[in-house]
């Protein structure tokens, strides 16, 4: 009989947004595009990657801030606090989840640095990593 993952929690940095997510992330890199430098206020952004529905609001979701489509990409906000709690990407059907707001520790880890192409031109990777341009291909 397969394993349930366990449920890790997230929330903003208010508490008025809170997540339960599966600790069955299929990916986790560190993304240097500029959008998510601008809306972190960081070099870079860990990301880690899941099936939409595996993706669950528990509370707050009347103080959400949506920006982007919301059919389709977009970043999803704490309205009290500005915190970004999480991404729609990927037509869809992916969360992209910043690991900083992760309560409870993932067994994953960032496997690689992306879209560094658009990296802070101040910020120097210094670990050994894969780094793709863009998102890798796969």
């Amino acid at each position: 009989m397969p394993e349930t993952p366990s449920l890790l929690a997230g929330k903003c940095m208010c508490g008025a947004v809170e997540y339960v997510v599966g600790d069955a992330f299929e990916y986790a890199m560190n993304c240097h595009c500029s959008k998510c430098r601008r809306t972190t206020g960081s070099a870079f952004k860990p990301i880690a990657g899941i099936r939409r529905e595996r993706f669950q609001l528990v509370k707050g979701a009347e103080a959400i801030l949506i920006y982007g489509n919301p059919d389709e990409t977009h970043d999803v906000h704490c309205g009290t606090c500005g915190s970004l709690v999480y991404s729609v990407v990927r037509d869809g059907t992916y969360a992209h989840v910043p690991m900083g707001t992760l309560v409870d520790a993932p067994s994953i880890r960032p496997t690689a640095h992306i879209f560094v192409g658009s990296k802070a031109p101040w910020y120097e990777i210094t670990d050994d990593l894969p780094q793709y341009r863009e998102f890798p291909e796969g």
